[in-house]
């Protein structure tokens, strides 16, 4: 598999629901601020709908962080709004849910399954220069937990902040971080 960390978000235009209407997201709305690529495989399913309110849960705490999250799937907008229209869960979704049809998003991150045209459960945090700056990538079958990628994006945006500190295991902010030098090793 590439590595894709720094790897800069490809021009895209795509359709998504949001708020109760369809609009247009394009690449040129991600930059500027941090933002998160929340893949899933298909709406109607069964982990999806768990995965997407736990991430609504968190979406609050992660917009007051100056980060916007997108979920994607392969489905058309229209599916979407059917899906919100129909699922209390799904209703309750304040992010965008970006329609990638054409699979395009899906493929630049390297998670498009051809075979049946779904995208595997990926989650790519993406820093103000549309880099990304951390991803995983789960099987069809495995959740996710929205808490720790909260962590992750704290992480993300305290390295960019400060460039000769590293954050370890577990880290939250306000913990101590780690400033790497020869003094350091062998001493953790």
């Amino acid at each position: 598999m590439e590595n894709l960390i720094d790897k800069e978000l490809l021009e895209f235009k795509v359709e998504a629901y949001h708020d109760g209407k369809f609009e247009e997201v394009t690449h040129k709305d991600v930059k500027g601020k941090w933002a998160v690529f929340f893949f899933y495989p298909a709406d109607f399913t069964f982990v999806c709908p768990t995965e997407l309110a736990d991430l609504q849960d968190y979406y609050d705490e992660l917009k007051t962080m100056d980060c916007e999250v997108y979920s994607v799937s392969c489905d058309s907008h229209f599916v979407h709004k059917a899906w919100a229209d129909t699922s209390d869960t799904i209703g309750k979704i304040k992010y965008p849910m970006l329609a990638d049809p054409t699979g395009k998003l899906a493929d630049f991150f390297g998670i498009l399954v051809k075979d049946t045209f779904q995208a595997l459960r990926g989650t790519f945090i993406m820093d103000p220069h549309g880099k990304i700056k951390a991803y995983e990538v789960h099987d069809m079958g495995i959740g996710r937990n929205a808490e720790e990628l909260v962590r992750k994006v704290a992480a993300a945006q305290f390295v960019a902040k400060h460039g000769n500190e590293v954050c370890p295991a577990k880290w939250k902010p306000g913990e101590d971080t780690l400033i790497p030098s020869l003094d350091l090793v062998g001493k953790i």
